[in-house]
């Protein structure tokens, strides 16, 4: 394994560009739903179509993607989603300072930019994998945990700064120019990237748009590490709506120390981060993969209990800090796991597969629990996710698995 900062200059530029990307989201977070709501005075169900409608549209739309990346070399498709956000999230500063900005618009624009952050996703794992060495990248993903977490704790207090003295709107510039500067970084990786293997028919068929799935379901050990990644994300990012009605609301808590409650425990992701690697070192990955899911899934049980006042912020950053550490160690040994389990000419399809099954449920698991909550109560609703989320460990891959098998060479076609 290389020691240091020497993982080449290619993965410099990828890892600048996803820190600067990452920035941008973070001084942007919560925008869409302000502006929704200061300018154009849209209701409780508007807002909630924004994160929901949006990201399952979105999700619908980047399932042929993922195939068609598959054959195509990543680079060009990372620079080009790059582009497609910067010039989505841009039509929305210039239609408002020309008074033309809708809500239909704002829709539309998360459409887009769900649809190519996934694709994103995808094709940057698989431009991952060819950049290093196997033994390198749980260092890769290491660093790409630690810089997310950093940003984390850094750029929604800075993104609220700037909301309230220059509005919701000027951090959507922000973020849209991080994904032109992201773009600017990968075109600077340069290099030569190999172009993937053509596959034997001319043209895609629907049956392709699956392969994704079929992959992953035929495995035996990324089967579970789905379904337990799919259901783990969806129930605590469902959580999020009703913890900030529960605290700003019933509890009385402002909104800075909403703020402060999941931004300072945000540190945490960044120890897990750089413990992933020696743990993973001594205890092996399995071990660490299996122990840092299990306790990730113990912490937000501890929500239901939440109270006003200092002993109910403690709480809140106390479980958050214990929930953000394990995924921190969790995040990058699961990410090289699910590398090295997926063959080189099924990253892309695998990867895109798993993002947008991951976006749908969340967004439905959300609308469920928001459902819950207004039948039963926010407090009720947080402590049934909390139970549920008790058995996603028993979705974890049982057994360590076995080295995945060098794919035959498939003659070119000419």
């Amino acid at each position: 394994m290389r020691s240091g900062n020497r993982l080449g200059r290619q993965f410099g530029w990828l890892w600048g560009a996803f820190g600067t990307s990452a920035v941008g989201t973070w001084l942007a977070f919560g925008a869409f739903p302000l502006i929704a709501i200061q300018v154009l005075h849209a209701g409780p169900a508007e807002v909630a179509a924004l994160s929901s409608v949006g990201a399952l549209v979105g999700a619908a739309v980047a399932v042929p993607l993922g195939p068609w990346v598959e054959f195509r070399r990543k680079r060009p498709v990372l620079i080009g989603m790059d582009l497609v956000r910067f010039a989505a999230l841009l039509t929305i500063p210039a239609a408002f300072a020309l008074g033309v900005l809708s809500f239909v618009q704002l829709l539309l624009v998360s459409v887009v930019v769900a649809a190519a952050d996934i694709t994103f996703r995808a094709a940057s794992g698989a431009y991952l994998k060819t950049l290093l060495p196997a033994e390198d990248l749980l260092v890769a993903n290491a660093r790409f945990e630690s810089t997310a977490w950093t940003t984390t704790v850094i750029g929604p207090p800075l993104g609220g700064a700037a909301i309230g003295l220059l509005g919701p709107v000027v951090t959507v510039v922000a973020d849209a120019v991080s994904y032109l500067l992201s773009a600017l970084c990968i075109r600077a990786a340069g290099g030569q990237e190999p172009r993937p293997e053509r596959r034997q028919a001319a043209r895609m068929r629907a049956g392709d748009l699956l392969d994704g799935w079929r992959y992953i379901l035929a495995d035996a050990t990324l089967r579970p590490l789905f379904f337990n990644t799919a259901l783990f994300n969806g129930l605590l990012m469902a959580t999020d709506a009703l913890l900030a009605v529960l605290m700003l609301g019933r509890l009385g808590f402002t909104p800075w120390q909403y703020g402060l409650a999941f931004a300072a425990p945000a540190i945490g992701g960044l120890f897990g981060a750089r413990l992933a690697r020696p743990l993973v070192t001594r205890f092996g990955q399995h071990r660490v993969l299996v122990v840092a899911g299990t306790l990730r899934a113990i912490w937000p049980a501890g929500l239901v209990f939440l109270g006003p006042g200092t002993g109910g912020l403690l709480l809140v950053m106390g479980v958050e800090f214990g929930l953000i550490f394990c995924c921190g160690v969790f995040n990058p040994v699961y990410a090289t796991y699910r590398l090295d389990r997926t063959a080189p000419d099924r990253i892309t399809r695998t990867l895109s597969a798993w993002t947008v099954t991951t976006k749908a449920s969340t967004a439905l698991l959300t609308a469920a629990c928001g459902v819950l909550g207004g039948l039963l109560g926010p407090r009720t609703a947080i402590g049934l996710a909390g139970v549920l989320l008790l058995a996603t460990p028993l979705l974890l891959p049982r057994r360590a698995a076995a080295p995945l098998a060098e794919p035959e060479p498939t003659p070119s076609r000419t």
